[in-house]
């Protein structure tokens, strides 16, 4: 099948794959890596287990995919035509017929892939695994996931009762050195120590668990002069575990619909108030124009791609970073201020389209029509003579002693007589 394609295609797959593929991964790690750091830290002082973190970072590997997909494409285009240029065989190509649009044809076919899969992403499995993230979030704050008893600390169970264990062995099989104190509605009190214990489940009542202590001491504080003190050596301390409610329904925010429940609720003037309506509008007016503008993706890669003759300069890598990311930013705080009725969503997220989409089409143009124009041309001069400014100015200086000896060698009255 593959004999069917053009070899000229087939390299300029392989050309964009590879660097589309890299960028893909590093900025999805890097975004995963930096809300992982947090996470941690929010499960430590949670007390719950670390298999939880993973599961919340898959959680939000959609949201992150939908960044990172155009980000990966417009590199993974813009590093492979700017190989072509850097390495003269775009000039090779163009002189033989092969025009811009001719180039761009696999470049384009892999867009409407990715589109397809941005499609699925950010009105379908996005809006879920984002409910499922909030979900097990809540569940770790409420302790459904259940939670972790630090060693040498206190720490507080059914709000009733503070327990403190000295030793941990046989991964918390065995306790050692535990102190409780337990206080009861009458408000009487009771201050338990006991050498080692365990924890066992009931199968009578799941909302309970039975801490089984050995060989300790119970002080009974009823409020008169005298406590009571009794010595065990097997006591079965009964612990209530917190009553956890049950999760929201999915919905309560409009980034947690689907695409159907978007069109029906956001043009819908009997199933929401006129605010929800705008919320979701905003939310689907900025889902869509995030997909939407992956189409020029490939416009803006070529048209950044191309340095100045005889240069090497990376400024286009630069600048498409900043651009993508500036729009990606823009259109959030569009999608915010649209969601508060304060502008039509249509003003709010499609104006900075239809600006940026315009500066693209003027970018490519100037690259693919004018000759010997280049989209950052200006910009190429000005970092050109920044960079030699900059050069200069951190060179390494020759000592003066160097520069006397230098001088008088060169002068023809201190120069020795041959």
């Amino acid at each position: 099948m593959l004999k069917f394609i053009p070899s000229i295609d087939r390299y300029i797959f392989r050309l964009v794959v590879v660097p589309m593929l890299g960028v893909f991964a590093l900025a999805a790690s890097l975004l995963l890596l930096d809300k992982m750091l947090r996470l941690f830290d929010f499960v430590a002082v949670e007390g719950g287990p670390i298999a939880v973190v993973f599961k919340m970072l898959g959680a939000l590997i959609p949201e992150y995919a939908s960044l990172a997909i155009p980000l990966g494409l417009l590199l993974g285009i813009l590093l492979a035509f700017r190989k072509l240029a850097t390495s003269s065989e775009l000039d090779t190509m163009r002189a033989v017929g092969l025009s811009y649009w001719r180039l761009l044809r696999v470049p384009y076919a892999i867009t409407l892939v990715l589109v397809a899969v941005n499609v699925a992403l950010v009105f379908y499995i996005q809006p879920i695994s984002r409910y499922y993230y909030e979900q097990m979030e809540y569940d770790l704050r409420s302790g459904a996931l259940g939670a972790s008893i630090k060693v040498g600390e206190f720490t507080t169970l059914a709000d009733r009762m503070a327990l403190r264990i000295e030793e941990s062995e046989d991964s918390g099989q065995r306790l050692i050195g535990i102190y409780a104190r337990v206080a009861n509605s009458r408000g009487q009190v009771l201050t338990i120590s006991a050498r080692e214990g365990s924890f066992m489940a009931t199968t009578d009542d799941p909302d309970t668990i039975i801490l089984r202590l050995t060989e300790g001491t119970i002080i009974q504080d009823t409020g008169s002069e005298t406590p009571r003190v009794l010595s065990f050596s097997r006591h079965d301390l009964p612990i209530d575990l917190p009553a956890i409610e049950e999760f929201r329904a999915r919905g309560d925010a409009s980034r947690e619909y689907i695409l159907p429940e978007l069109l029906s609720i956001g043009w819908s003037e009997d199933r929401a108030d006129a605010a929800e309506r705008d919320a979701v509008q905003a939310a689907f007016n900025y889902r869509l124009v995030e997909v939407v503008m992956m189409l020029l993706m490939p416009l803006l890669a070529v048209a950044l791609a191309i340095p100045p003759k005889r240069s090497t300069s990376a400024l286009g890598v630069f600048v498409s970073i900043v651009l993508v990311v500036s729009y990606h930013k823009i259109n959030q705080y569009g999608e915010d201020i649209a969601a508060l009725g304060r502008i039509d969503p249509i003003i709010a997220l499609w104006g900075p389209f239809v600006i940026f989409a315009a500066l693209i089409l003027w970018m490519y143009h100037r690259t693919a029509h004018v000759p010997g124009a280049l989209a950052l041309g200006a910009l190429e001069t000005v970092f050109a003579k920044l960079s030699k400014r900059i050069s200069k100015l951190f060179a390494r200086r020759k000592p003066a002693s160097l520069v006397a000896d230098h001088s008088a060698d060169n002068d023809p009255q201190t120069a020795p007589a041959e």
